[in-house]
């Protein structure tokens, strides 16, 4: 039986998430990460049977605190009563409840904004949109996560070194992982990359062992 153990980046897997299936309450975006994981365990293309290790989600805790100016408001809107905190706060403590999810929290940088969706910007420079036409729904908050890659790094050596999987499932959108998928896969770790159905560049190929993506465009029934 494979060992295997799933990891999460959990910023790629929210906005993926968002993209493929839409907006969702912090209970329905929790149950619905556990049943993508599930997905993985039962959709195996060697047929051996796979025994959850453990799942490792990583994200940034909300920023507790701190004000952030709104261009289109031109005030400073105070994190802990926004929206975004209030969802990211319910969402990791759903989370904390799921047996086998063991979560990995970073910190946002202090350069974090509200800026305009690429969209909207895109929009804006094509003169299909007036800056008049603009509303709050059109921006995003911005904050870009410290510790999280190297926490993801940490966690892959750690399997490996220590034989705790046979397999690691990585979710993930970027290239960053490469080091540690290459580490991984000296000490005969079978490495495996989900991107959720975004593009990845031709020459990640090399350094894992598959590429894996579940539930197309639409959500099963959870």
């Amino acid at each position: 039986m494979t060992r295997t153990a799933i990891l999460i980046d959990g910023g790629f897997y929210r906005k993926r998430a968002r993209h493929l299936w839409g907006d969702k309450t912090p209970t329905e975006r929790a149950t619905e990460l556990r049943a993508y994981c599930r997905a993985h365990m039962l959709d195996n293309d060697n047929g051996e049977p796979r025994h959850l290790y453990r799942i490792f989600y990583y994200d940034c805790e909300p920023a507790v605190g701190r004000t952030v100016y709104h261009p289109l408001r031109r005030e400073y809107i105070d994190l802990n009563k926004s929206e975004t905190f209030i969802w990211m706060t319910d969402f990791i403590e759903q989370l904390k409840q799921f047996r086998k999810f063991a979560l990995r929290l970073g910190q946002l940088s202090e350069d974090m904004c509200y800026n305009l969706t690429p969209e909207v910007t895109e929009a804006l420079c094509a003169g299909k949109r007036s800056p008049e036409s603009l509303t709050e729904q059109d921006f995003i908050f911005v904050g870009r996560q410290k510790g999280v890659d190297m926490k993801i790094g940490v966690d892959i050596a750690s399997l490996a070194y220590k034989r705790l999987a046979d397999q690691i499932i990585l979710i993930a959108g970027d290239s960053d992982f490469v080091p540690a998928a290459k580490l991984a896969r000296r000490e005969g770790i079978d490495f495996i990359l989900d991107p959720m159905w975004s593009r990845v560049r031709s020459d990640l190929f090399e350094h894992i062992d598959g590429l894996k993506s579940c539930w197309k465009k639409k959500a099963p029934n959870l």
